[in-house]
C-alpha cells in the first residue's frame, strides 16, 4: 500500500473514531451542560427574626440571636450573665455551631439563640498530641492549623464544613477505620452548666456529666472548648475494589480488613434504579511512607463534581452517569496519593442543593455486620415504591462508643448514611416521613438504630425502642438542669412532648415545609 493511501486511510480511520468518541460523549456532556446552566442559586433570604437550619424544613422565628463576645475582657462572664438574664425572664435558650443537624436541634421557638461561631480560638500541645480548640471552630479552620504542624484529626465526619462543639454533641464519625465515634478522642471539655458555673469534664472528673453531654445535643449546657487528641498527617494511597453487593463483606475481609496500613475505608452503592443497591466500590486508604505528604490544597475541579453530582438528582440517566463514572474511573485512581488532612478538606458546600423547590436530606441507620444483608433487602423492598429520589448510599463501619450515654453504637455496627432530594412541601414532607418510618422499623427489626441529628420523623414509640436509655437520659437532663433552660425542637418531641405541641405548634411534628 502506498505511502498517500495509508495516510488517507489513516485519516478515514482517525475521522471515524472522532465521530464515534462524539456520538459517546455528546449525551453526557449536553446532560452536564444543560445541568450546569439550570443550577441557579435561589437559596432565600429568611425573613427577619426567623433562622433554619440545614435541612431548609424548620423556619423557626427566633427570639434573640446572642453572638459570643470574643473582644470581651470577659466573654465567659458575660455568657454567664446572659443565662441569668434568660432564667429570671423565663426564656429558653439553644446553642447554635454550623447548624447542620436537620431536626431544630440547634433552635427553640422565641428562645435565645447562642451562636459559637465567633468563638474558635485554638492552640496545639504538640508534646501531648492534644488539641485545645473552642466550640465554634470549624473543621476546616482545625485542619489548616494543623497541617503545617504535621497534624491531622483523629476522627471527623467527612466533611469539614462542622464545628467542633456540633460535631461532639451529636458524636459524630467518619470514614476513619476500626475507632469509635469521635467521643473517643476527647480527652476533656468545659461546660457552662445552667447557673452559669463551669466545670472540666473528662473520664476522670464528672464522668457522668462527660458522657451525658457527648452526644447531648446540647441540652446540658454550653460547650466552651475540648481537648482533642489528633494524630499525624501522613501519605496515603487509595485502593477501590467494584464488587456485587452479596461479595463486598469478603472482598472487605479477603483484601482490607487484616492489612497493615489501613486508616480509612468507606463504600458506595449503586442507587442506579435498575441495578438498585446490586453493586458497591470499596475505597479503602492505606498508609503509604515512601514518599512525601502532598501539600494541602483547596479540592479541585468543583464545577464538574458538582455538576456530576447534581447532575444525578435530575434523572435516572444522570445517576447512571455519575455510577459510570465512578466505577469507570477506578482504576486511574487506584494507587493515587492524598495526604490524610486533604482526604478530611472538603466542604458540603461543593454539592449543596441550592433549588428553592427542594432540600436534600439525610438519614443514616446503624445495624451490626452480621444483620447487614437483611437490612440492604429491606432497603430494597422499602425505598423504591416510596417514589423518593436518592442520591446516595454510604456505608460505613463504627466500633462500640464506651463513652457516651445516648450511644447509636452499642457494639461495632455498619452504618448506612443515605441523602435524599425531598420537595420542600407538605405532600414532601410527608412522603419523606412514611418512608423514614418504614427504615427505622427496619433498622430496629435487624438489631439496630437510627442516627439523632436529621428531621424528626421517628414516633415516640421507635425513638423509645431505638435508644431505651432516652427516659434515664431526659431525667438527668432534667437533675443537671432543673428549670430546663437549655431547649430545642428535639427535646419538644422527645424529652418533653406534650409541651411540645402547646410551644412549638406543628413546627415541633412536622418541621416548616414552607419554600
Amino acid at each position: 500500500m502506498s505511502a498517500k493511501k495509508r495516510k488517507r486511510r489513516g485519516l478515514i480511520i482517525l475521522a471515524v473514531g472522532l465521530a464515534v468518541l462524539a456520538g459517546v460523549l455528546a449525551r453526557p456532556l449536553s446532560h452536564l451542560l444543560y445541568t450546569a446552566s439550570r443550577d441557579a442559586n435561589e437559596l432565600e433570604v429568611l425573613p427577619p427574626g426567623y433562622l433554619d437550619d440545614a435541612s431548609r424544613l424548620n423556619l423557626t422565628k427566633i427570639g434573640e440571636v446572642w453572638q459570643i463576645p470574643v473582644d470581651s475582657d470577659d466573654p465567659e462572664g458575660q455568657i454567664a450573665q446572659l443565662l441569668a438574664r434568660a432564667r429570671a425572664e423565663g426564656r429558653r435558650v439553644s446553642i447554635a455551631g454550623a447548624r447542620h443537624s436537620m431536626g431544630g436541634h440547634s433552635l427553640y421557638p422565641g428562645g435565645i439563640l447562642i451562636n459559637t461561631l465567633p468563638w474558635n480560638q485554638m492552640q496545639l500541645d504538640e508534646n501531648r498530641n492534644l488539641l485545645k480548640v473552642q466550640a465554634g471552630a470549624l473543621w476546616k479552620d482545625v485542619i489548616a492549623y494543623l497541617d503545617p504542624r504535621g497534624r491531622s484529626v483523629e476522627v471527623m465526619q467527612s466533611n469539614n464544613s462542622f464545628s467542633v462543639g456540633g460535631s461532639i454533641s451529636v458524636n459524630c464519625h467518619g470514614w476513619q477505620y476500626d475507632r469509635p465515634p469521635i467521643a473517643a478522642t476527647v480527652e476533656s471539655f468545659r461546660l457552662m452548666q445552667a447557673d452559669g458555673t463551669i466545670v472540666r469534664c473528662s473520664r476522670g472528673e464528672n464522668r457522668a456529666l462527660f458522657s451525658l453531654a457527648l452526644g447531648g445535643y446540647g441540652l446540658f449546657g454550653i460547650i466552651l472548648d475540648v481537648e482533642l487528641r489528633v494524630t499525624a498527617n501522613e501519605r496515603y494511597r487509595l485502593e477501590q475494589h467494584v464488587v456485587p453487593v452479596d461479595g463486598a463483606l469478603a472482598t472487605f475481609d479477603a483484601t482490607i480488613k487484616d492489612r497493615r496500613g489501613v486508616q480509612m475505608v468507606y463504600a458506595r452503592m449503586n442507587i442506579v434504579p435498575d441495578t438498585f443497591l446490586e453493586e458497591v466500590i470499596i475505597n479503602a486508604f492505606f498508609r503509604d511512607p515512601g514518599g512525601e505528604i502532598p501539600a494541602l490544597a483547596e479540592p479541585g475541579m468543583d464545577e464538574l463534581k458538582r455538576a456530576v453530582f447534581r447532575g444525578s438528582a435530575e434523572s435516572d440517566y444522570g445517576k447512571e452517569l455519575r455510577w459510570s463514572a465512578e466505577t469507570r474511573l477506578q482504576p486511574l485512581l487506584a494507587g493515587k496519593i492524598f495526604s490524610r488532612n486533604q482526604i478530611l478538606n472538603e466542604g458540603v458546600e461543593v454539592f449543596q442543593n441550592r433549588s428553592a423547590d427542594s432540600t436534600d436530606i439525610l438519614h443514616e441507620y446503624f445495624v451490626p455486620r452480621h444483620r447487614l444483608a437483611g437490612f440492604v433487602e429491606s432497603m430494597r423492598r422499602i425505598i423504591p415504591p416510596h417514589g423518593v429520589n436518592l442520591l446516595n448510599v454510604t456505608v460505613r463501619a463504627v466500633n462500640e462508643d464506651k463513652d457516651t450515654f445516648l450511644r447509636y453504637a452499642d457494639r461495632p455496627m455498619m452504618a448506612f448514611v443515605m441523602l435524599f432530594v425531598q420537595e420542600r412541601t407538605p405532600a414532601g414532607e410527608a412522603r419523606m416521613q412514611a418512608l423514614t418510618r418504614e427504615l427505622i422499623d427496619a433498622a430496629i427489626e435487624h438489631e439496630g438504630r437510627y442516627y439523632l441529628p436529621y428531621r424528626l420523623h421517628a414516633t415516640r414509640e421507635q425513638f423509645d425502642r431505638a435508644y431505651p436509655q432516652s427516659r434515664e437520659f431526659f431525667d438527668r437532663k432534667r437533675e443537671y438542669d432543673p428549670e430546663e433552660l437549655f431547649q430545642n425542637h428535639f427535646y419538644l418531641k422527645y424529652g418533653k412532648p406534650a409541651e411540645a405541641t402547646e410551644a412549638a405548634g406543628p413546627q415541633a411534628e412536622k418541621g416548616d415545609a414552607r419554600p
